[in-house]
């Protein structure tokens, strides 16, 4: 499946790198949200690096989800594609 990274996972004051909010296609709701927690996540850096991550809660009502990632990702993927499997 394709996502996107939408963000962090922020607070007021502090964002943790570590944790990814992403969006993906064809979910819009809470429930179907729901069925992706356990799923990985792989992210392909420019060089061809892969960094692995597994989606762990739902966040919001609007079908986003976050992802803990194996270790903390750069802010030029925001807004970038990450592959659902």
């Amino acid at each position: 499946m394709k996502a996107r990274v939408v963000s962090f996972r922020r607070s007021h004051k502090k964002q943790h790198p570590g944790q990814i909010v992403i969006k993906v296609d064809g979910v819009a709701n809470r429930e179907k949200a729901k069925e992706l927690i356990g799923k990985k996540v792989k992210w392909t850096t420019s060089s061809g690096k892969e960094i692995k991550g597994k989606v762990s809660n739902m966040h919001g009502n609007s079908g986003n989800v976050r992802v803990i990632m194996e270790k903390g990702i750069p802010g030029q993927a925001i807004g970038k594609e990450i592959s659902l499997e």
